[in-house]
């Protein structure tokens, strides 16, 4: 175990990378930078001068040493179907926990399945999946719940201005869909299930200010993981604006632009999330700009939680079942504005 102010950042020179090393030395921490590119590396040191930089790839593992000396490692870089398990493996040889910022829903998949025994016996925490998609969802879904300890349906609807896609994504993108032979995934039944079926359009109530819009349905993120790796909610459905989605998957998508000086895009996003036990129906959403952007505050948080002893277990887990998920939001409204009940009602 490192000094407790120092937290190693795998891909620290990538699109979020680059955001979670800038949240880092704004709550105090001194971030370690890791990564494969030296090149790379030695610009950010440029950008943030006084910073260590090492390089370190998942390919080598003997290069993964440079975990010593960090108290915690955020992983930014993806695809996660190559680096989570290297990096996983290297925090427990290390002792220290691990959390990334995957979406890959198989990668997340395999993280719970091939860490969970191993991280718990260690007395550590693994938390993937602490970013946009994963964490948050799965924060809200949690704050949603309440008291309930059971649901019969999760809804996670995702209003997004826009997306363009970092470069990353759309590996990690190509990785899963290399992973499920071309076929789609949905989670119903207690379970992950793949299809081949055609994904249906449909409105979506949003929340003021952004109102009825057009989203796909079953268009599947990775809250299908973190949500029932802790609540018993056979059915947790996910959905997107059929704009970004389209976005998505233009032949010409670009990268974001930066238009502030934190780095961050125009794009803005609500996250709504409507859970239902019954007859009863409990909603909540979040505001915030930037998906790749607010990754960093949910990251950061999460690894200052776990440093603080702000945990409620060991063992790989997903955001909600970790952390006091109404406080944690709380903690993130100089990023995000939330809405908590927007709608409850039997």
């Amino acid at each position: 175990m490192g000094s407790s102010r120092n937290v190693a950042v795998f891909g620290a020179y990538g699109h979020t990378g680059r955001f979670v090393v800038a949240e880092l030395r704004e709550r105090g921490y001194v971030p370690l930078l890791l990564g494969r590119d030296q090149d790379k590396l030695l610009a950010l040191v440029e950008a943030h001068p006084g910073l260590e930089a090492r390089q370190a790839s998942v390919d080598d593992p003997a290069s993964l040493r440079a975990l010593n000396g960090a108290a915690a490692v955020i992983n930014c870089a993806g695809p996660f179907a190559t680096t989570a398990a290297p990096l996983v493996e290297a925090a427990l040889r290390a002792g220290i926990p691990y959390v990334d910022v995957a979406a890959e829903i198989e990668a997340n998949v395999d993280t719970f399945a091939h860490f969970a025994e191993r991280a718990r016996a260690a007395g550590t925490v693994v938390v993937p999946a602490m970013a946009f998609y994963g964490g948050l969802g799965d924060l809200l879904v949690t704050t949603a719940m309440g008291d309930w300890t059971a649901a019969d349906e999760a809804h996670i609807a995702y209003g997004l201005s826009s997306w363009h896609p970092t470069a990353g994504t759309l590996a990690a993108g190509a990785v899963s869909g290399q992973r499920r032979g071309g076929r789609r995934v949905r989670y119903t039944g207690g379970r992950l299930e793949y299809h081949d079926d055609a994904l249906p359009t449909l409105e979506w109530p949003f929340p003021a200010p952004l109102g009825p819009q057009s989203v796909i349905g079953e268009f599947t993120m990775a809250d299908v993981v973190t949500v029932p790796s802790h609540l018993a909610v056979p059915e947790v459905r996910t959905y997107m604006t059929a704009k970004a989605a389209a976005d998505l998957s233009a032949p010409d998508a670009s990268a974001p632009t930066a238009v502030d000086e934190r780095g961050r895009s125009a794009q803005t996003f609500v996250v709504d999330v409507l859970v239902r036990s019954g007859g009863t129906e409990r909603r909540v959403a979040a505001t915030g700009r930037d998906i790749y952007a607010i990754s960093a505050p949910l990251a950061v948080e999460a690894v200052d939680r776990i440093l603080t002893g702000r945990t409620r277990t060991t063992g790989v887990a997903s955001a909600g079942a970790v952390f006091d998920a109404p406080d944690f939001l709380q903690a993130l409204s100089s990023h995000l504005s939330l809405h908590v009940p927007l709608d409850t009602r039997g």
